[in-house]
């Protein structure tokens, strides 16, 4: 096997086997600064790691790379299947860059029990990186599914008041929605091996067979995947989970929530959704389209009212996420939305995972995340204002950040979407989703940024003459890293938009496929029907179908 093989696992093990070292009985990890540090270093060398695949991946190619697996009952065809295209590699890079910045920002953070807390991190880590690497379906699901536990343990341990509920409530939503999936994955691959006779879960073999169902069976495991998938979006309306598991987990989970842990529900829709059920998926994407519009809208009136700053930034990430699955399901000709889909989940973990990140400096400070209790913080916190202010613009989608680029995208594909699968309705609402989203941060930015200033209790002795201590070097260097991303996708987009249409193109060809047999099959129908007609009738039904 090559040696660059290799490096696919260690993104994998790197982490883990970190983990596994804070469990061995030694007293140095009870120092919450030695298991901060420790938990820092191996988050570096794993994004050092990643990118050293980046520079020697081949970024013209559509297929998976870097192919290797590791046997574990090869007589039924299980094995754990490694491999990356360019849309796992751009998600593995932004689950390795975010989990440094992570770390850095939870110094603070975690005073009692670090050594656990970072323990989860990495596991965490770990498993979602794992769903990006899978090329088999029983490895992808086992790492889907582990995503659950340590960050069960890091809302439900290292989490607010309701941090008890937040957790089941997150477990159950997810835990019951994956178990439909997985019996829908199952049945892809028992037809294949009653069709070749042998067991077989890579992914790549199931895709033939996926396309030869037919539409009750397409539809059939279609609903099993959205049942696991939609919930992990979360598309509207099984969303409920997010927003109470947003606030009362720890800035850091919030964090990776919202960075990565979200894009495992529309990376596996574009996996596995698109390519396997391809006329399911267009006769169903108008439906599909009209929950993504009642989230985008629903969630930005939500947004509107809320008092918490973080609960507003956790509801916004479902409206945002419903412009990620418009998207997808667009299927115009060119993969505009889609490719801007998968930019989409890229510069929304970016921009909201800071916002997050400035939320919980504030947390860390003031003991409170409402509005009402705070304003004219750039008097007194003018660093953290402006990088507030930066990001809550790349939220919005300010020309020349991040977030422009990829609702853009997603709204031309959507507009170019052939006739009845999404169209010009849906755009229109998805825009006024776009004005609403810009209402309600910029007006959480004026109430809590500009305005009179309003100090809540602060520090240990809650003195409210107190000086307020803007951000410090650490915390300094936790945001920056973010901001140059956003403005550095924001400006250059194109490498990176030219680099995923290969791989997006492959996994929507036979969606699109599908919509031109659609078409041509109307085509013929309507043909066949003018020449039934009489002539004094043809001119008139022809009118009538131009």
């Amino acid at each position: 096997m090559e040696t660059s093989n290799w490096l696919i696992p260690l993104l994998l093990l790197v982490p883990l086997i970190t983990a596994l070292g804070m469990l061995v009985p030694n007293p140095w990890f009870d120092d919450r600064r030695n298991a901060w540090a420790w938990t820092l270093v191996s988050t570096v060398v794993t994004f050092v790691l990643s990118l050293v695949v980046a520079f020697q991946f081949d970024w013209s190619e559509a297929g998976i790379q870097m192919a290797s697996e590791i046997r574990w009952i090869p007589e039924w065809g299980l094995t754990f299947g490694f491999g990356l295209d360019t849309i796992s590699l751009w998600l593995v890079l932004l689950t390795t860059f975010l989990m440094p910045i992570v770390i850095l920002g939870s110094l603070t953070a975690v005073e009692h029990r670090a050594r656990e807390f970072y323990f989860w991190l990495l596991v965490l880590q770990a498993a979602m990186t794992g769903v990006f690497l899978a090329t088999d379906i029983i490895f992808f699901y086992i790492c889907f599914e582990f995503t659950l536990i340590p960050l069960y343990f890091l809302i439900g341990v290292f989490g607010s008041r309701q941090r008890l509920a937040a957790a089941k409530m997150f477990f159950l939503y997810t835990f019951t929605g994956s178990m439909l999936t997985l019996a829908g994955l199952l049945y892809v691959a028992f037809l294949h091996a009653d069709a070749t006779g042998a067991w077989s879960f890579a992914i790549a073999d199931l895709y033939e067979t996926a396309q030869g169902m037919n539409f009750t069976q397409q539809a059939f495991v279609l609903g099993a995947m959205l049942a696991g998938f939609a919930v992990k979006v979360p598309l509207w309306p099984v969303h409920t989970w997010l927003p109470l598991a947003h606030t009362e987990a720890p800035t850091a989970g919030s964090v990776v929530l919202a960075g990565v842990l979200l894009k495992l529900g529309t990376y596996a829709l574009l996996r596995f959704a698109l390519p396997m059920t391809p006329e399911a998926v267009v006769v169903f994407a108008p439906y599909i389209g009209v929950l993504a519009v009642i989230g985008i809208l629903y969630t930005a009136l939500v947004c509107w009212v809320q008092k918490d700053i973080k609960k507003l930034i956790a509801y916004s990430s479902v409206s945002h996420l419903g412009f990620c699955v418009l998207g997808l399901f667009a299927l115009d000709a060119n993969d505009i939305g889609a490719v801007g889909a998968v930019m989409y989940m890229i510069n929304h973990g970016l921009s909201t995972g800071a916002l997050f990140l400035c939320v919980g400096m504030i947390y860390e400070r003031f003991h409170t995340r409402e509005m009402a209790l705070m304003s004219g913080l750039a008097r007194v916190m003018p660093v953290w204002a402006t990088f507030m202010g930066f990001f809550v613009m790349a939220s919005v989608g300010l020309p020349g950040l991040n977030g422009f680029v990829s609702e853009f995208l997603t709204l031309a594909g959507t507009f170019l979407s052939p006739t009845g699968v999404l169209g010009i309705p849906y755009a229109f609402a998805a825009g006024a989703g776009m004005i609403l989203a810009a209402i309600y941060l910029l007006y959480m930015m004026g109430k809590v940024v500009f305005g009179p200033t309003r100090i809540p209790p602060h520090d240990d002795h809650d003195d409210h003459h107190a000086p307020v201590k803007d951000l410090n070097t650490r915390e300094i260097a936790t945001l920056a890293p973010l901001a140059v991303a956003c403005l550095v996708f924001g400006i250059l987009p194109f490498p990176i938009l030219q680099s995923l249409e290969p791989s997006v193109g492959n996994m929507t060809a036979a969606a699109k496929a599908e919509v031109e047999r659609l078409t041509e099959t109307e085509l013929v129908e309507a043909n066949e029907l003018i020449e039934e007609t009489t002539t004094g009738d043809r001119m008139t039904l022809r009118l009538e179908i131009e």
